[in-house]
């Protein structure tokens, strides 16, 4: 369904995850009165819940059936006032300057409840309803070189898990088919960062970041070179969540409990661990915190114009949580 938003901008409504057990909602909804509560769906009777099995105790677990909001990269995805049962999924471009990719979404090493479309950037999970988790890997194994790529949160975040990350081609993407589980990070061939915040590895979560939501770009930055994995919330630094990964081969995966939710990849680049790599990240680091690097800089424009198109990522990638602004971009001297 398609409806024209305040700010002219159409947005599709589209049905969330069914909410399971009326008691349990009647508890959530007490203690997050002041949040979101356009959850609830009609669709349970397609639906064959077990009394007392743990799809139905997930549904009671906090935050799975409140979406988080206020975290986007941009302004284009506040929430609207809605019916009940619907949420919203923004045409919002915001972030997505690249055309050229590196690798999308591999239509044969996925899921069965996951669907791709936008010639294979964006991939939607559990169409109708949701009875466990679906995942997808990219199409490129990410060896030798620095590796970034950014997903953006399309749909409304909410659910037992959405998560980003990266995995081994042993990683079982069907495991938790029937299971509500954060599948990536649940076993020591992958790594997984949940819209929650916890970073996941061998089964075991620590708190690693705050959360995120709808129009939130997380961005993965995967160095086969010195061996480690640094995660992104729209395009400032979360930390370090792994290091000694060298000599060592991985896909990047995403995946979903949650009904109608989607992600996008945004951006997909590779390079060499060259000497102009190193350059160029020696020059972010003498400038941490500008938003706009080759700009503030003095540059040739012809060089300008090559840093922008083979390692611009690095450039738009923040070290600090808040960017200045680019007036005061100046070099450490």
């Amino acid at each position: 369904m398609l409806r024209r938003g305040r700010n002219g901008r159409p947005v599709h409504l589209a049905w969330s995850e069914p909410r399971q057990g009326t008691d349990a909602m009647a508890a959530i909804q007490t203690s997050d009165t002041e949040e979101w509560e356009g959850q609830t769906s009609y669709l349970e009777p397609e639906v064959d819940y077990l009394t007392g099995s743990p799809a139905v105790s997930e549904a009671a677990a906090l935050p799975g059936t409140v979406p988080v909001m206020g975290e986007s990269f941009c302004t284009c995805d506040q929430p609207e006032e809605l019916n009940p049962g619907f949420g919203v999924i923004s045409d919002c471009l915001c972030g997505e300057e690249d055309e050229g990719f590196d690798w999308v979404w591999d239509e044969h090493c996925k899921s069965s409840g996951a669907f791709l479309s936008c010639d294979n950037r964006k991939v939607s999970f559990h169409s109708d309803y949701s009875c466990g988790t679906a995942a997808i890997r990219g199409t490129k194994e990410l060896t030798d070189g620095q590796h970034y790529w950014e997903v953006k949160m399309t749909s409304p975040v909410y659910g037992t898990d959405m998560m980003v990350g990266i995995g081994t081609s042993e990683l079982n993407l069907e495991k938790f088919k029937y299971n509500f589980g954060s599948l990536l990070g649940h076993d020591g061939d992958s790594w997984g960062l949940s819209y929650t915040g916890l970073l996941q590895h061998k089964g075991d979560k620590v708190k690693f970041s705050p959360r995120f939501g709808q129009g939130s770009i997380i961005g993965v930055h995967l160095d086969t070179w010195h061996g480690t994995l640094t995660f992104y919330k729209n395009r400032h630094c979360i930390g370090v969540a792994a290091t000694t990964l060298q000599n060592k081969k991985f896909y990047p995966m995403v995946c979903s409990t949650a009904a109608k939710s989607s992600m996008k990849v945004i951006r997909a680049c590779c390079t060499p661990t060259s000497l102009q790599y190193l350059c160029c990240a020696q020059l972010r680091q003498t400038l941490p915190s500008c938003p706009d690097v080759l700009n503030a800089l003095e540059l040739p424009p012809g060089l300008r114009v090559l840093l922008q198109s083979q390692l611009g990522w690095k450039y738009t990638e923040s070290k600090h949580p808040i960017p200045l602004d680019r007036k005061t971009c100046t070099p450490h001297m």
